[in-house]
C-alpha cells in the first residue's frame, strides 16, 4: 500500500484576495457621488447606480454589515425590507475599503478618499516620522492631525459651495482629532439619545434647498464586540436602530435621498487556541518584529532592520493558509489601499500585511488585552467583514 506523501502547506494566493471596489462602489465613493449630484465642483458620481437629489442624508451604523442585516430579518424588518433598494435598487452592498474598520472607513467617507490617500490606514498604523504606534480611533499618542490627514473633507468642500451642512452625531466626538479630519465641514449638533439625533437630522434635512446630512449611531458596533453578533445584546441593539431608521425614513422632507449604511459589518471569533493566535506568546511570529499594528483581523507588521524578508517568509509560512499575507509593496499593487498610496502614507502601512481568510485572529494578550477580550472583530476582506449596506428612501 502506497504511503501518503507529505507536502508542505500551500499559502493562498494573492489574487484570490476580494479587493474593495475603489472608484465605483466603496465607502469612499458614496459622499462623492451625492455632492456631484448637487452640482459641488470638483466631483464626479462614482456611483453610477445613485440618483441625485437635492437633499441627502446619510445614516452610517457603525457595525452593521450586509450580512447582519441578510441574517437577521425578524430582529431588523425594515432595515431587512430594504435590501432591493441598496446600491440605486440593484440590491447590492457596497465594500468598505481595506481594512474594514472604523477609523479607515469614517476618513474614506468624510473625505472620499481611499485609505492609501488619506492616511488612516488601521486602527494603529505606525508613524514613520517618530517610529511609534498611532492609534488612529483614540489619536494616541497625539499627532498633529491636519499633517497625518491633509486633505479636505467632502462637507467642507459642500459647505463651501453652498449645500447646507450638517453632521449629527454624539456630543463626545464633536472635538476629537478624527472628527476634525474626516467628518468636519458646516454644522455639528450633539445630541445624546439616538431619537434626538434622528430628529435632528430631518430637520437638518429640511434646512436647505440642497442639504447634506450625516448621523450615527455606534452601539451596534460595541455590543458587537463585547458580547458577540450572537448574542442577546447584540440583537437588541439591532432592533432598536430599526427602529431608529424607520423614525428617520418616516420625517425626511420632499426632494430628500436617506442612505443607510455602515462602516464595515462583523464577525464572532471563538475563544479557543486554534481560532486566536496570540502573538505575544508565539515566539515564531515575534521573531525579528519591531511593533505589531492593526488589528487582529488585518495586522500590519513592522520589521527591525534587516529582517523584513524573513518576518515575511515565517509570516507566510505559518499562517498562509489562514491569512493573506503580503509585503507592503505587494498589498500595495493588488490594490488593497486604493488605486494608489501617497508618499507619506507608505511608511505607515506595514512591512507586512496579513489580511484574515479564515475565522482566526492575532491576539496580543500582554500588549492589546482590550481588544483581545473582543467576541467579535472585523477587519478583512471577506464578505463578512467587508459588504455593507447602501440603503435607500426617497421623498
Amino acid at each position: 500500500m502506497a504511503q501518503p506523501v507529505w507536502q508542505d502547506p500551500v499559502p493562498l494566493s494573492l489574487d484570490t484576495a476580494p479587493v474593495p471596489e475603489y472608484g465605483s462602489g466603496s465607502l469612499a465613493d458614496l459622499l462623492p457621488t451625492l455632492v456631484a449630484g448637487q452640482e459641488v465642483p470638483g466631483f464626479t458620481a462614482a456611483i453610477p447606480e445613485l440618483t441625485p437629489a437635492d437633499r441627502n442624508c446619510v445614516f452610517l451604523i457603525d457595525g452593521l454589515g450586509w450580512e447582519q442585516i441578510k441574517a437577521h430579518p425578524d430582529e431588523a424588518p425594515f432595515l431587512h425590507s430594504l435590501l432591493p433598494t441598496s446600491r440605486g435598487g440593484t440590491g447590492r452592498p457596497l465594500t468598505a475599503g481595506f481594512p474594514s474598520t472604523t477609523a479607515t472607513s469614517l476618513a474614506s467617507v468624510g473625505t472620499g478618499l481611499p485609505p492609501g490617500e488619506h492616511g488612516l490606514p488601521g486602527y494603529t498604523a505606525r508613524n514613520p516620522e517618530t517610529g511609534e504606534l498611532m492609534n488612529q480611533l483614540r489619536w494616541k499618542p497625539w499627532t498633529a492631525p491636519k499633517v497625518w490627514q491633509p486633505y479636505p473633507t467632502v462637507f467642507q468642500l459642500a459647505d463651501a459651495a453652498g449645500v447646507h451642512t450638517a453632521q449629527v452625531s454624539a456630543p463626545t466626538f464633536e472635538q476629537t482629532p478624527l472628527t476634525k479630519v474626516a467628518l468636519s465641514g458646516g454644522s455639528f449638533l450633539g445630541r445624546l439619545s439616538g431619537e434626538d439625533r434622528m430628529d435632528v437630522a430631518a430637520q437638518r434635512l429640511a434646512a436647505g434647498d440642497r442639504s447634506l446630512v450625516y448621523t450615527y449611531y455606534s452601539e451596534v458596533d460595541g455590543k458587537g464586540h463585547r458580547f458577540g453578533t450572537d448574542s442577546d445584546a447584540w440583537r437588541g441593539q439591532l432592533m432598536y436602530v430599526d427602529g431608529l431608521a424607520r423614525r428617520l425614513a418616516e420625517q425626511i422632507p420632499p426632494r430628500s435621498a436617506l442612505y443607510i449604511t455602515a462602516d464595515h459589518g462583523m464577525i464572532d471569533i471563538p475563544f479557543d487556541e486554534q481560532s486566536r493566535i496570540d502573538f505575544d506568546e508565539d515566539w515564531e511570529l515575534s521573531a525579528g518584529v519591531a511593533l505589531l499594528g492593526g488589528e487582529g483581523r488585518a495586522r500590519h507588521v513592522y520589521a527591525v532592520p534587516g529582517a523584513r524578508a524573513d518576518v515575511l517568509a515565517v509570516w507566510r509560512e505559518v499562517l498562509g493558509e489562514q491569512f493573506w499575507v503580503a509585503s507592503r509593496d505587494e498589498a500595495i499593487a493588488a490594490g488593497w489601499f486604493g488605486p494608489t498610496v501617497d508618499e507619506r502614507v507608505y511608511g505607515r502601512i506595514g512591512d507586512v500585511v496579513a489580511a484574515a481568510h479564515d475565522d482566526v485572529i492575532i491576539t496580543a494578550s500582554v500588549n492589546e488585552p482590550h481588544e483581545s477580550a473582543m467576541a467579535g472583530v472585523h477587519g478583512s476582506l471577506t464578505p463578512v467583514e467587508q459588504l455593507v449596506p447602501l440603503l435607500e428612501v426617497r421623498s
